[in-house]
């Protein structure tokens, strides 16, 4: 259930995300007596919708949601031109799960178990900083006689539409919007599948193999998806 705590006019809005009860009302006491008013959800799709129809002046977001994990949400927000700054909250504290959630647009990542007091001088600081300047909203990418319609998530090749699975589409949008970076097969997993995804190299390999054969000139030479040898892949469109 979604929640707002009635709080004076003119406070800045907070919102949390995050399953742990006990977290969240710690959080949600905390930031109230800062002054702040507080929203919350407990899973990542009713985060999402309410970053989307509140537009929050900060989100508190952990990883390890119901429904949507932390990172898909936090690659929602920023590809959607939202530009709230993000302070993600994780029990995951590898350099690799601090590296995607940065690189996914996160003003800041705060390992759990944290100290309350330093979160909210992060809070603070984040909101002084303000919103990030927005990115202009690209809706729509072309390369080749490719064209792939973000808002509609469809994809066509001269002028035919291409049929696409959903975890096709998230890949070839990954690798789209780090244009020109070689993304490790690890950080693949984490923004496309979410980071307790288990699958093997193999499962990139095979689903880089199927866009080749839908949207490569010729698959077997590819110009768009190419291999990055010892690292993974890197879109050249």
């Amino acid at each position: 259930m979604t929640e707002v705590a009635p709080t004076s006019n003119g406070s800045r809005r907070v919102l949390i995300v995050e399953d742990d009860a006990s977290i969240m009302l710690g959080l949600r006491i905390n930031l109230e007596g800062e002054g702040y008013q507080v929203l919350g959800a407990e899973d990542g799709e009713k985060g999402l919708a309410l970053v989307r129809s509140e537009n929050p002046d900060l989100v508190i977001l952990d990883v390890m949601l119901p429904k949507l994990n932390g990172f898909q949400v936090l690659q929602a927000i920023r590809r959607e031109g939202l530009s709230m700054p993000v302070i993600v909250l994780s029990a995951r504290t590898g350099e690799m799960d601090k590296v995607t959630g940065l690189e996914l647009g996160a003003e800041d990542y705060v390992a759990k178990p944290f100290s309350l007091a330093e979160l909210l001088a992060r809070v603070r600081a984040a909101l002084r900083r303000g919103r990030n300047v927005p990115e202009v909203r690209r809706t729509s990418y072309e390369f080749g006689d490719v064209r792939v319609d973000v808002a509609a998530r469809t994809v066509t090749r001269a002028g035919a539409p291409v049929a696409m699975t959903a975890t096709e589409f998230d890949l070839l949008m990954c690798l789209i919007e780090a244009r020109g970076v070689a993304l490790g097969r690890e950080a693949i997993f984490a923004r496309v599948w979410g980071p307790d995804h288990h699958g093997t190299q193999r499962t990139i390999d095979n689903f880089v193999q199927q866009l080749r054969a839908k949207l490569e000139p010729d698959p077997q030479r590819p110009r768009f998806v190419v291999t990055v040898r010892g690292v993974g892949y890197r879109f050249d469109g």
